[in-house]
């Protein structure tokens, strides 16, 4: 069937080849192809609708309808069953189309005594500007095939439609009246810093010339051979020396380097080839699909992979349309400001960084690859600026503050003065950073506070060294699962972790199990959708539930922990009971260890990630059952007041800095102090100045943080008389407000605390 279903599609698009060659005017061409399209798929209809202004869809050709209906009949997005292909971008199919609720009936067409009905979206650029539709008099059951068939027909035909003959390109396009004004726009904060610079346009889309292919075989060899270039140039990329060591930018791209492996996406453009389509055309068919599709998810985290996808997507298409695989980029200025509606996080890696000063983004959140790239490479970003390509111009003076979120474009004298104060005191801010690598992290009154990393890959070990951590808070050991196309077996894990022990110079390290699920996916692992992942299969869930993954990953760290001491941190616990299942299950790994004449670690620690609020109300049993406690702030705050931290529109509405979350943190403080046992905190507020502070005012002593963020908070710590806060922060405790946060500011500055 799949044989017969390609030959139909090659036949139907070698045809509408001709046609879209031929000479006439494109609504001439337009009109062949419906008719081209309903005798080759036995249909009594083929009609062409297009999107207007307005969202408005405008029937443009047809066969089989009232010739008289064309430019005459217009349906709203969402309305009729071919609004509703428009409104959710997807194929719809059926045999009764008149007993659908969306059927709406246009007496100008006569289409009352056709029955059955396929539609799919005309889409480009990942935008819908059409529907193609096919109808027949007949209850006709259209088969899987003939709609794949009609979606790669429709690809083919938004060439046709978008050359701005039949609409003008204009008629969709923003308009905005004040381009030669200065312009101060509000955005969101992706990376923090201050770049000055003129503003160069991000387009490295490719345009493909030839759709249509008459040997696939020829075709197939085209793409192995781009796959074979992309991969070696991405290898080259990601050792470049500014990105050899770091934090968790290293993660983006092992994971970036997983996903352009991916089997089911080279799948999917093998099948386009076969269809049909030469093997750019085919990469850009699949890209689109997938495009539209992961729009309309409601995932934050899974939307954000889009730009991945765009991103990889592109690189291939450039390698098979320029030898050399690299887009035609223009020639950067020596302080160049990139401005995007996305950006992959090797798209900016095809740029000279020497020279971008900042990136301005149209869409993108902090959790964006391409974010966690930049903070990696000090370039400040904004996102989520609003029509920002129409905005600016090419060679615009532009300035970006990542630190408050917003863009100035074309600033007057004054403004630029004061950011380039602003950035020559951020450079020696940073150097006074660096002179304190060697000094203790103790505040003023002699309190010491422990310093740790946050890490995720072996090449971020050398970076105790390099700021002068304790150690690591939190090894996220799921990374190296996240990197392999399988699950890594003991021997791998125990070479890994044996490796990071070794390079930790003796410094404690604490592995915290697999944890994975919700926004961390593994390509070999396929579980069913969940509403809400986040508190759904995920982390020691799994691990409970497939206890062979956890005694592989703990044999592992056992083997590895051999002779020295072994910390081992449990995530995502939600009660006791899960605590005493885990710990049963590595105590069964250590005996079988010391059964085989392994040697045994000198000691095992084992602590638990506090961030489900549940386990806090069995605090006594569980301080009793580990050695010490570490706050997942990230999640425990998305947990303690219901919000998705992951949604922009309800991310920042709640503050850490809160009364209630201050409190509950006091409140484990004190149980952890007074039971032994030491509490530490390593989600994102660990890392932020004002925001450590206040949890050394609640009685932290231990915090773990991205590397980048050790010398700003040792800072705060050197620079702090810690009774004097405890003292303010009491008077803080019973406030109602939503936020404490200008209180502390106040006090920091007023104290002369280095936040």
């Amino acid at each position: 069937m799949q044989a017969t279903a390609s030959t139909v599609s090659r036949r139907l698009l070698g045809r509408l080849r001709d046609v879209m060659a031929g000479s006439g005017s494109v609504q001439d061409r337009l009109d062949q192809v419906v008719k081209l399209i309903a005798a080759d798929m036995v249909a009594e209809v083929c009609s062409c609708y297009l999107m207007r202004a307005g969202e408005v869809l405008e029937l443009f050709a047809t066969e089989g309808l009232l010739k008289t209906a064309v430019h005459e009949t217009r349906l709203r997005v969402g309305e009729g069953l071919v609004g509703d292909i428009a409104a959710h971008a997807r194929p719809l199919a059926l045999a009764d189309a008149q007993s659908h609720p969306n059927f709406a009936y246009r007496p100008e067409t006569g289409e009352e005594i056709f029955h059955s009905l396929v539609g799919v979206p005309i889409v480009r650029g990942g935008r819908v500007i059409g529907v193609l539709v096919v109808q027949n008099k007949s209850r006709r059951h259209y088969t899987e095939e003939e709609i794949e068939t009609l979606e790669t027909v429709a690809m083919v035909l938004a060439e046709l439609v978008s050359s701005g003959e039949l609409i003008n390109r204009d008629e969709l396009a923003p308009v905005d009246g004040n381009a030669v004004l200065p312009l101060r726009i509000e955005g969101a904060r992706l990376t923090g810093g201050i770049g000055i610079g003129v503003a160069v346009m991000h387009e490295p889309r490719v345009v493909v010339q030839k759709l249509v292919s008459e040997d696939p075989e020829a075709e197939m060899v085209r793409l192995r051979d781009a796959l074979r270039r992309m991969r070696h140039s991405l290898e080259q990329m990601f050792e470049a020396q500014d990105l050899a060591f770091g934090g968790e930018h290293r993660e983006v791209l092992e994971t970036y380097r997983m996903f352009a492996e991916d089997a089911g996406w080279k799948a999917r453009i093998t099948e386009a080839i076969h269809s049909g389509l030469t093997a750019e055309a085919a990469v850009q068919k699949v890209h689109e699909d997938t495009r539209v599709r992961m729009s309309q998810v409601s995932d934050p985290y899974l939307r954000e992979r889009l730009h991945d996808l765009e991103d990889i997507a592109n690189r291939l298409l450039q390698h098979l349309v320029r030898d050399d695989g690299r887009a035609a980029l223009a020639e950067l200025p020596e302080s160049a400001v990139l401005v995007c509606r996305s950006l992959g996080p090797t798209e900016l890696l095809d740029y000279d960084r020497r020279q971008i000063r900042g990136i301005v983004l149209e869409e993108g959140s902090p959790t964006m690859h391409v974010a966690i790239l930049a903070r990696a490479l000090d370039i400040p970003m904004v996102g989520r600026i609003k029509d920002a390509v129409q905005k600016i111009e090419p060679l615009d003076p532009v300035v970006v503050d990542g630190d408050n979120g917003q863009v100035f474009v074309r600033p007057s004298d004054d403004i630029v003065d004061t950011f380039s104060a602003t950035q020559r005191a951020r450079a020696e801010k940073l150097a006074g950073y660096a002179a304190t690598r060697e000094l203790p992290s103790v505040t003023r009154c002699g309190q010491a506070v422990r310093m740790m990393l946050n890490a995720g890959l072996l090449a971020d070990v050398p970076q105790l060294q390099a700021t002068g951590a304790d150690g690591i808070g939190l090894y996220r050991t799921e990374m190296p699962f996240m990197a392999r196309s399988q699950l890594p077996d003991v021997p791998a894990q125990t070479n890994l972790y044996s490796k990071i022990l070794d390079q930790s110079g003796g410094r404690p390290v604490v592995f915290r199990t697999l944890d994975v699920g919700s926004d961390k996916l593994l390509p070999y692992w396929h579980s069913a959708r969940e509403d809400n992942p986040a508190m759904g299969w995920r982390s020691i869930r799994i691990t409970l539930d497939r206890p062979a993954v956890l005694r592989t990953q703990l044999r592992a760290l056992v083997k590895a922990g051999a002779g020295r001491e072994l910390h081992v941190m449990f995530p995502m616990v939600a009660e006791v009971a899960e605590l005493d299942r885990l710990r049963s299950i590595l105590n069964m790994e250590l005996v079988r260890h010391e059964r085989r004449g392994g040697m045994p670690p000198e000691r095992v620690r084992v602590g638990t990630m506090l961030e489900v609020p549940a386990l806090a109300w069995q605090l006594p049993a569980l301080l009793k059952r580990v050695d010490f406690i570490s706050v997942g702030s990230n999640d425990l705050t998305q947990f303690l007041f219901a919000v998705d931290r992951g949604n922009p529109r309800i991310a920042e509405r709640y503050d850490v800095l809160s009364p209630a979350m201050l409190n509950f943190l006091r409140w484990i403080a004190h149980e952890s102090r007074k039971a032994g046992i030491p509490l530490s905190v390593c989600g994102e507020m660990a890392g932020r100045p004002l925001e450590a502070m206040a949890l050394l005012g609640v009685g932290v002593r231990s915090l773990s943080m991205s590397a980048t963020s050790i010398g700003p908070v040792k800072a705060m710590v050197r620079s702090l008389f810690l009774p004097a806060l405890e003292d303010y922060m009491a008077t803080l405790f019973s406030l109602p407000d939503h936020s404490v946060r200008e209180y502390l500011r106040n006090f920091a500055l007023d104290h002369g605390v280095q936040i």
